[in-house]
């Protein structure tokens, strides 16, 4: 009879580790599927406009900023300088990012000839703090806009979460009080450029490549994490 309950509950556990499994691996889709109108229309140059800080950090936006015009560029399609954006923009007295994202589309099309918009909002910059332990947590929504059409061409939001802790460094009271100044220091000092890269890093894997890339219009078939469970 004991021999039965075991054999029993050792089921039950394997079944419940598979369902877990199971459960836990987020559905994929296929690129062409999540992003028809980025193959559709296939544009080729992309204007990139100043993020919108929602998180509580003053500085993300500077942050952010520096990370965007190259792997766009990377991933084959024209971008326009940010700096010549920003000339361009304020000659035409525009000073406010809020002014830019309710500007319609066809001005830019009109003042830079470019074929879609990248609009990015960063919802979170956020490090929380533990006795022992601090943690980065960034969040960037990005998607690419349509000059021509109006469409939403491509829409993804990356997240990022970073440990800034001290690791082990042993135990004991002296261990305690090592792992705290230890976390302090690393938040103090962590290069949130870097991690700004880790994060628009997963984002613009997700986009289709441009005209300009060798991998243009055979990435259909890459799957990525589908997220219209979470819209």
């Amino acid at each position: 009879m004991m021999q039965n309950r075991l054999i029993a509950l050792l089921i039950f556990i394997v079944s419940m580790l598979i369902f877990t499994g199971c459960a836990s691996s987020s559905p994929k889709v296929k690129k062409v599927a999540e992003f028809p109108k980025m193959y559709e229309q296939q544009p080729r140059s992309i204007l990139i406009l100043p993020p919108m800080n929602q998180s509580t950090d003053a500085q993300a936006k500077d942050y952010y900023m520096t990370t965007t015009e190259v792997p766009f560029a990377l991933k084959g399609y024209y971008t326009f300088p940010t700096e010549m954006v920003s000339d361009i923009m304020k000659q035409e007295g525009v000073y406010d990012t809020e002014v830019l994202y309710n500007m319609p589309l066809d001005k830019y099309y009109e003042y830079f000839g470019a074929d879609a918009v990248l609009f990015t909002r960063i919802k979170k910059w956020d490090v929380s703090y533990m006795v022992l332990a601090s943690r980065l947590t960034i969040s960037i929504e990005a998607k690419i806009v349509s000059t021509k059409t109006s469409q939403e061409l491509w829409k993804y939001t990356g997240t990022v979460v970073v440990d800034l802790g001290g690791g082990d460094t042993g135990g004991g009271i002296l261990g305690l009080i090592a792992k705290v100044v230890v976390a302090a220091v690393n938040t103090a000092t962590a290069d949130y450029v870097k991690y700004a890269h880790i994060a628009n890093k997963k984002i613009v894997n997700t986009l289709p490549a441009g005209p300009y890339s060798e991998m243009h219009m055979k990435d259909q078939n890459l799957e990525l994490i589908d997220q219209t469970i979470r819209r």
